[in-house]
């Protein structure tokens, strides 16, 4: 009698785990029909990582607090200040560009860059107001050189930035320079803070050779520039 009692239970409790199943499954079918993806008319986040199956982290959209600081080599980069905005991270995980903007009543700006790969930015789209009347904006483009990597150098400025040692930190990046690092701007198309509208282009060097736009008076500017500055000729005879 016993044994018999004990097997009805037992089959019970099998019926109930059964049955609990099936109904959670038929929930969760239900909830899937009538609601799909969740929906949300507002959400406030300090930070969103968009990332892939396997966790790979491909997009940080994130208030200027909690911002990633950047990563290459695997490896994030020492916390720093950054703006708020969108950081995009490519296959191997490395920081190949984004979207940042910051103001205030005494400076503004807004960049959306693109990074050339295991390398800094090449290309900007940007907007930069130091004071009410002094800005610029338009397009700006840099020259990269591989033998340069960006991942040994931000490791090497962490290092030397925590240990406090200024005169380390300028020797080292002032080595870098005089080994070709740093290349400088190649080429603007866009305002300046003095106020010309033009396209304006420079040589490895850094020097401006070519302006093509209006200045602040409405005056055309044409000009073809030697390395100290000077016009020259758009056209040379040889």
């Amino acid at each position: 009698m016993e044994q018999r009692l004990a097997r009805q239970i037992k089959a019970l409790q099998i019926y109930a785990i059964i049955l609990t199943i099936a109904l959670l499954i038929l929930a969760a079918l239900y909830c899937h029909q009538t609601f799909g993806t969740p929906h949300f008319n507002q959400i406030d986040v300090g930070r969103i990582n968009m990332v892939e199956a396997d966790g790979q982290l491909r997009m940080v959209i994130s208030n200027q607090k909690l911002q990633h600081p950047g990563r290459m080599d695997g490896k994030d980069f020492a916390p720093r200040d950054r703006s708020a905005g969108m950081i995009f991270f490519n296959d191997d995980g490395d920081e190949c560009g984004g979207l940042v903007f910051d103001g205030n009543k005494k400076e503004s700006g807004m960049v959306y860059s693109f990074d050339q790969y295991k390398n800094d930015q090449i290309m900007q789209l940007q907007y930069q107001q130091d004071s009410p009347r002094l800005r610029s904006y338009g397009l700006k483009m840099w020259d990269e050189q591989d033998n340069f990597p960006l991942g040994p150098i931000m490791r090497a400025n962490d290092s030397l930035s925590r240990l406090h040692d200024t005169a380390a930190l300028t020797a080292y990046f002032r080595k870098l320079r005089s080994e070709g690092y740093g290349l400088p701007e190649r080429l603007f198309l866009g305002k300046t803070k003095e106020k010309n509208v033009g396209l304006f282009l420079r040589d490895s060097k850094g020097h401006v050779r070519l302006r093509i736009g209006i200045d602040s008076l409405d005056h055309v500017i044409f000009q073809s520039l030697d390395e100290k500055g000077n016009a020259v000729p758009l056209n040379p005879t040889p």
